[in-house]
């Protein structure tokens, strides 16, 4: 009996495990799509932008950039 308990366990566990991987990708394509329309809104209509935090205003191209903010996949 608790073999099966056990192969039970084990399957939901693989089950929730690919779930939080396919989470995490949406999770990342979605900021990377939202960074990219952000960036199309800007370049339409600069006025109506969103306001952006001063550490992205003032990163230049060459700066330091974590690899939290880079899309995982």
């Amino acid at each position: 009996m608790s073999v099966v308990i056990a192969v039970i366990a084990l399957a939901k566990a693989r089950r929730a495990t690919k779930r939080l991987e396919r989470l995490t990708e949406t999770y990342w394509e979605l900021r990377y799509d939202h960074g990219q329309l952000r960036a199309r809104v800007a370049k339409l209509d600069p006025e109506e932008a969103p306001a952006q935090p001063e550490s992205a205003r003032t990163s230049g191209s060459g700066s330091f950039v974590p690899l939290s903010s880079l899309k995982r996949g």
